[in-house]
């Protein structure tokens, strides 16, 4: 198969676009480099370097699908800068989405959140969870994805959207590397490294066994295999919605420890309040996934998923210890 990748020269998507790849289908990626590196589009793959707002120009009927990860990301930055999210993650797929059925593109993966749930009243989340982002980033991926389900019941695009919990961990070469980083197994591998003198945990005082918030944590690899048996499983005229996640948690200081014990450095604390927003617990029910793609994720060992992403922040640091 012949497969358009949008962002694939950044953390997921290059991923995917390795894993693609692998499986022995062609892989072009089209990504403006705004927040991803032209090293992270995988060997093998052709680039593109262009806006998903200009997706017509590239996308013709020799493609088989479409996977699309292009979007800006950052929670804070959209609550400061909404209109930047509208404009690209709603703006562009609308462009993308119409380049595809001009083109005669009819599968389309969907790199989904589950920022799009917000603040849910439930600790295990099911695709059914009631949805009501609490920031411009959440609500323009959810408008997305309405916006993907009325183009399937209209034109009969095949399309999955997959709303990921929190990936973590690296393949080979691909590894997280945001500006500014924001999430936690980055963040706290810093620490180990120096680059930041302690990791901040915002509260201590949940309702959970150490106090500190819980989350579910995915490797990347597996996050990637998703993708692929999404691809696989799209149906014409049908809009699949699938969470990604291990189906555990991890509390923040669980990750801590385990980023101590994985790279043998001290990784101080400071106490911060409550940041706004953040449930106690935020774990996905994965078992759409399991059921509906035939998903199975294998790499759900917490240690196992850092110190993958350990041994890529020492590559790109140069750091040998």
């Amino acid at each position: 198969m012949k497969y358009l990748v949008t962002g694939g020269a950044g953390y997921i998507g290059g991923v995917v676009a390795a894993h693609l790849l692998e499986a022995g289908h062609r892989v072009t990626v089209l990504d403006d480099l705004s927040t991803g590196f032209r090293e992270g589009v995988p060997a093998g793959a052709a680039f593109v370097e262009g806006r998903i707002q200009d997706a017509s120009r590239h996308l013709d009927p020799s493609y088989d699908g479409v996977l699309h990860f292009a979007a800006f990301s950052q929670v804070g930055e959209s609550v400061a800068d909404p209109e930047k999210y509208w404009q690209n993650n709603v703006g562009g797929t609308m462009a993308l989405l119409a380049a595809m059925r001009d083109a005669g593109v009819r599968r389309l993966v969907f790199s989904s959140t589950a920022a799009t749930y917000g603040e849910p009243a439930a600790s295990l989340l099911t695709e059914d969870a009631p949805t009501a982002p609490t920031s411009p980033y959440g609500a323009s991926k959810l408008a997305v994805d309405h916006m993907i389900g009325g183009e399937c019941a209209a034109h009969g695009l095949a399309a999955v959207s997959l709303r990921y919990f929190n990936v973590a961990g690296a393949y080979g070469s691909h590894g997280e590397r945001h500006d500014p980083e924001s999430h936690l197994v980055p963040l706290v591998l810093q620490v180990a490294q120096g680059r930041r003198e302690a990791i901040s945990l915002y509260g201590d005082d949940y309702p959970t066994p150490d106090g500190t918030c819980v989350r579910d944590y995915i490797h990347v690899a597996d996050l990637a295999e998703a993708h692929l048996l999404a691809a696989a499983a799209a149906k014409p005229g049908e809009h699949l919605i699938c969470n990604l996640g291990n189906g555990r948690g991890f509390s923040v200081r669980e990750v801590v420890d385990a980023v101590r014990e994985v790279t043998g450095h001290p990784v101080p604390e400071v106490l911060a309040p409550r940041r706004p927003g953040d449930p106690a617990v935020l774990v996905a029910s994965a078992e759409r996934a399991r059921t509906v793609l035939g998903w199975n994720p294998s790499r759900t060992d917490l240690a196992a998923i850092i110190g993958d992403a350990w041994r890529f922040a020492r590559s790109i640091s140069g750091t040998k210890e």
